[in-house]
């Protein structure tokens, strides 16, 4: 959750109901790469209309509720409707949330990264109440948008799993 500014919000929140947007602005590499969010509502009755907001989308992030089964259930089907409606070259990222709340864990850490492994996707727990690695998702995104804008013919193409993976052990934040 973000203010107008784009600067995380702690704290509890109600659930999107149809579209959302927010404006954030990351630092990559000493460049401002602007993200327009869209925050579209997760539950069934929207699905038959968030597909057109990620049409034209250069990368999405796909949450679950680590405390609901249902949800990370769901999953597949989102990858499904992203498969079929948005660009071929979309970057996706795979976000479990909720990390702030083990004690009422269902859905394992190890369950996340094998689906995520499974669709080449990266993966992390997040917690929008806390903050946890929530900023680390939007800048991996950045990074590898701008990568992709500003890349040479010849350059290696940026590795999204490795740099998430290298933050993660250099913060300490490992999800759960």
């Amino acid at each position: 959750q973000f203010d107008q500014d784009g600067a995380f919000l702690g704290g509890n929140f109600i659930a999107t109901v149809g579209i959302d947007f927010r404006n954030k602005v990351v630092d990559v590499d000493n460049l401002k790469v602007k993200l327009q969010i869209w925050d579209t509502a997760g539950q069934e009755r929207f699905r038959s209309v968030t597909h057109a907001y990620y049409r034209d989308a250069q990368a999405l992030l796909l949450l679950y509720d680590i405390t609901s089964k249902p949800s990370f259930d769901n999953i597949r089907a989102w990858l499904t409707e992203i498969h079929e409606h948005a660009q071929k070259d979309v970057v996706i990222m795979l976000l479990g949330n909720k990390s702030d709340m083990a004690a009422e864990r269902v859905v394992k850490t190890e369950d996340g990264e094998k689906l995520a492994k499974e669709y080449g996707v990266p993966f992390m727990e997040t917690s929008a109440k806390t903050g946890v690695n929530v900023d680390l998702a939007f800048h991996a995104i950045g990074k590898e948008l701008k990568h992709r804008a500003t890349q040479q013919p010849n350059e290696p193409k940026f590795q999204i799993h490795d740099y998430i993976e290298s933050q993660k052990h250099k913060t300490g934040c490992c999800g759960p």
